[in-house]
């Protein structure tokens, strides 16, 4: 359900309350005499060290863009009564732990949503808020059919620091069709250069095209890098090749390949040439392999300290 324009708010489900903003209307929103693509948003609010950062970058791209940000918390009360075994003669503690966990999420809740609403009118930008109960994953694909950019933290999604590997979620949405992901980091960046890893796999280059056609951010320097175990005259030819590509929309870019594997490097890489951004897709080239997100991504994901743009 879309946010209402005017007036009072229509009616919705007792855990969505949509609220209207004061919109400030842009003189122009083209980039390069082209239209962005960038209307709607998506944004998670986890209610974590991720959250202000995420809102921060939400509200900048609306902005540019005069595009719609819409926030969702979700809490899942089945994965936080969840606390694993419960040994003979602890049920209550197991119960004030369960108590506890629902009391913490509703309380980074509250906190979240009331960051975004004063970030967002503060900004000008038009909102919604939603807010869920149920499962981050499934409500997660369904609300995602309708937006352009999903906006979600590295490493907290809707957990609130309760699970063991809460990237996990972030991979399985991006894996099951919701993208474009910018996953962003604690620590907010202003994006002036963006690493571009490209492997040559369809995914990678699917990935790099979409980064590329939303024009996020127009004016940042690029470097698309190819990492090959293995010079090869076809692999030092796939960064001039996605660079081409990327000069054709406007975008200032630079090439590198460099010969050895992309998981262990790519972070270091990034770190020593400066990127605010990286962006990142599946790397396998096997059809079984690109059923999964690629290893290289996986493991990007879980210790990068900078925003990532996904699109498997």
């Amino acid at each position: 359900m879309a946010p209402s324009r005017g007036g009072a708010p229509r009616s919705v489900p007792e855990t969505r309350t949509f609220v209207d903003a004061v919109f400030t209307p842009r003189l122009d929103n083209r980039q390069g005499g082209v239209t962005p693509m960038v209307k709607r948003i998506l944004l998670g609010l986890g209610g974590t060290e991720f959250t202000a950062s995420a809102v921060r970058h939400a509200i900048e791209i609306a902005q540019r863009y005069q595009a719609s940000v819409t926030g969702v918390t979700v809490i899942d009360v089945e994965k936080l009564e969840d606390v694993g075994p419960v040994p003979a003669g602890a049920a209550q503690w197991a119960g004030e732990l369960r108590e506890h966990r629902i009391k913490v999420a509703r309380k980074h809740v509250a906190a979240a949503c009331d960051e975004f609403v004063r970030a967002c009118q503060a900004a000008g930008v038009r909102y919604a808020l939603l807010q869920e109960q149920g499962g981050a994953f499934d409500l997660m694909i369904s609300e995602a059919r309708y937006y352009d950019l999903m906006i979600f933290g590295l490493r907290s999604l809707f957990e609130y620091d309760f699970v063991a590997d809460p990237c996990e979620t972030l991979v399985r949405l991006v894996s099951h069709g919701v993208r474009p992901i910018l996953a962003v980091a604690p620590d907010h960046r202003d994006v002036r250069r963006v690493l571009i890893a490209y492997s040559g796999s369809m995914e990678s280059a699917k990935s790099m095209r979409r980064f590329v056609q939303l024009g996020l951010w127009p004016d940042a320097q690029c470097r698309v890098v190819t990492f090959q175990q293995g010079a090869t005259s076809e692999g030092a030819a796939l960064p001039r090749n996605a660079a081409e590509y990327c000069r054709a929309h406007g975008l200032h870019v630079e090439e590198d390949f460099v010969e050895g594997p992309a998981k262990p490097d790519i972070l270091g890489y990034a770190a020593e040439w400066g990127a605010d951004l990286i962006v990142i897709g599946n790397s396998a080239r096997s059809v079984i392999l690109k059923k999964v997100f690629g290893d290289t991504a996986k493991h990007t994901i879980r210790l990068s300290d900078r925003p990532l743009f996904l699109c498997q």
